[in-house]
């Protein structure tokens, strides 16, 4: 029989992928929530939205995510990303549900030499990432039976995000400047929300009271903005016929109001080991991203 999953974020990146995985799998009965549904950003309302649902698992998937306009409204991304997420905890301890909860690269600070695993110390060095650890840190008070999920530099053919950066300006010039001294790797949206389900499945079927804590996910093999942007343009060429020229650049030639890690690389063998989810390659995820949004631009001209 189906399990009952809510998820918070229908509008996001991941949520949508969840939606979208829900319609295609017999074990999940899956509802995803919008802004207008339940609102992060009133933390009290919520364990009403989670009683009218009677959930048998819940997955945060929202977040406020502007990381630059977190700097002038730190407040408003704690509360959604901070306050909420343990308002949800604690309502999820009292009706004995397991919580699933995804969080960033951006408690770390970014300097580490090396891939960083959950044990690492954190460091956030902006708003975003504040408010993001303390959701972590409200979660992990509030609700034992917790999964904590880390990731980083997430893409889909679904909202805002580096890939869909990359192909406007890519049709629009024929030279870009990309960063290339700041490292992570790219986690395609639809291969997130297959690990969120697979591990939630887990808990759920196989009672894994061993599993509870946080574990990363991204996809495999560390790059640079540089080089993913480069392997975008490979991938689009084949559908433009044409390629921008891209030049390396540093993060000090391009100045934003958040600071970024300059290593988001993240060390996801824990949670291979633990519930046997491998990602994939990421150039090798970012194909039928591309193929879908390069295809539907061709069918909309």
């Amino acid at each position: 029989m189906a399990k009952k999953l809510l998820v918070f974020g229908a509008t996001g990146q991941l949520a949508h992928e969840i939606g979208e995985l829900g319609k295609a799998t017999d074990s999940f009965d899956i509802t995803c929530l919008s802004r207008q549904q339940a609102d992060l950003s009133a933390p009290d309302t919520l364990p009403a939205v989670i009683d009218a649902h009677r959930p048998e698992a819940v997955i945060i998937a929202a977040a406020y995510t502007a990381v630059d306009k977190a700097e002038s409204e730190e407040a408003l991304a704690t509360t959604i990303n901070g306050e909420a997420p343990g308002v949800i905890a604690r309502h999820c301890t009292t009706l004995g549900l397991p919580l699933l909860h995804v969080s960033t690269d951006y408690v770390f600070d970014g300097s580490k030499d090396g891939a960083y695993v959950e044990a690492d110390p954190v460091n956030p060095i902006g708003a975003y990432g504040r408010s993001k650890l303390a959701g972590e840190q409200a979660i992990q008070a509030a609700c034992a039976e917790h999964i904590i999920l880390r990731t980083a530099w997430v893409y889909s053919a679904h909202g805002a995000n580096f890939v869909k950066t990359m192909l406007r300006l890519g049709a629009e010039r024929d030279q870009l400047k990309i960063v290339a001294d700041q490292h992570g790797i790219p986690t395609a949206a639809a291969d997130l929300a297959a690990a969120c389900l697979d591990a939630t499945r887990q808990v759920l079927t196989y009672n894994r009271t061993d599993a509870w804590g946080i574990y990363h996910y991204s996809g495999a093999g560390p790059t640079t903005w540089f080089g993913f942007a480069d392997e975008i343009f490979s991938q689009a060429a084949e559908y433009w016929g044409r390629r921008p020229a891209i030049g390396p650049q540093a993060t000090e030639d391009y100045p934003t109001p958040a600071a970024r890690p300059k290593n988001s690389v993240l060390d996801c063998s824990k949670i291979a080991d633990t519930f046997g989810i491998v990602a994939k390659p990421w150039a090798q995820s970012l194909q039928p991203v591309i193929a879908r949004l390069l295809s539907e631009q061709h069918q909309a001209d």
